[in-house]
């Protein structure tokens, strides 16, 4: 039940993607685009998800424990840290240059077009380098 609802989940965060135009980078570039021509309707998105998660988030903390977990998993750290920003900086430009993140990106590769591919390739190559510098005896 656990992979279903996860699936589930997934595809109806992708299509809510696609239908809302974030898998176009073109129309999010637009969307950062403030001084010039600047297309605010990517606006609506981040209002109905900032909405979205403060209804379900009150609904959600009132249980004891997720549907499919034993615990909550919150983030542990709740101090700016020099990985985080510089994590954030190179997220921003990334998003800015190409304009996606991975979530759009992952669910764009529906597309089959190279400049996707290319992108969720360059991504995956970044986690893993960032997996290998994590790794205990590495200093970053």
């Amino acid at each position: 039940m656990k992979v279903i609802t996860a699936l589930i989940s997934g595809i109806l965060f992708g299509a809510g993607l696609a239908i809302s135009g974030m898998t176009d980078p073109a129309k999010v570039q637009a969307f950062l685009d403030i001084f010039g021509n600047w297309d605010f309707s990517l606006m609506f998105v981040m209002g109905g998800a900032v909405l979205t998660t403060l209804v379900s988030y009150q609904w959600i903390f009132r249980r004891s424990k997720p549907f499919f977990s034993g615990r909550f998993h919150l983030p542990y750290k709740t101090r700016l840290d020099k990985k985080l920003l510089l994590g954030s900086a190179i997220f921003g430009i990334g998003w800015g240059l190409h304009g996606y993140c991975p979530g759009p990106a992952l669910a764009a590769l529906a597309y089959l077009q190279q400049e996707t591919l290319l992108f969720v390739a360059a991504m995956l190559a970044g986690v893993y380098l960032d997996y290998l510098l994590s790794r205990p005896g590495n200093r970053c």
